[in-house]
């Protein structure tokens, strides 16, 4: 059962179905992001300096993969999580840095639910692999969980 808020469908838990995949929209990631986001929060030098990240054995600038990871949140909460009943994050592990994302690349990747587990609080814990992909190929995947309401809640008398 749905619910409508506002402009927008909400999913609750018994909504949402084990197998379904979800795709991600696309985020183009510029030199100037990946050397602001680098130089805040991962300054190595292959982050944030052309000269030192072209003699490192990348070749030259690579994304932190703390960045490339809030892409991909930024991703799953646009097209997934920002429509559902989401009560908040439990857990995130087996988190796996595939490929260097660059300059230019254009992310986007899928979100496909694993399990949904019900309790006996009227949540269910939603189970998640996310992964990120430049041009089809991996660069980062991850398994997450989330609570979710079960149902919406019931009207007011």
């Amino acid at each position: 059962m749905t619910a409508e808020t506002g402009s927008r469908t909400v999913a609750y838990g018994r909504d949402i179905e084990v197998g379904r995949v979800y795709r991600l929209g696309e985020y183009t990631l510029t030199a100037d992001d990946l050397v602001d986001f680098a130089q805040r929060w991962d300054p190595q030098g292959f982050h944030v300096d052309e000269d030192i990240a072209a003699s490192s054995p990348y070749g030259g600038l690579i994304a932190s993969g703390v960045q490339s990871f809030a892409i991909m949140q930024r991703l799953s909460v646009l097209a997934v999580y920002d429509h559902w009943s989401v009560i908040a994050g439990k857990e995130i592990r087996d988190v796996a840095f595939l490929r260097p994302v660059r300059p230019g690349d254009v992310l986007t990747g899928t979100l496909t639910v694993t399990g949904v587990t019900f309790d006996d609080r009227d949540r269910a814990l939603v189970e998640v692999d996310t992964e990120l992909t430049v041009e089809g190929k991996p660069v980062l995947r991850t398994h997450s969980a989330s609570y979710l309401h079960a149902r919406p809640p019931a009207p007011a008398d």
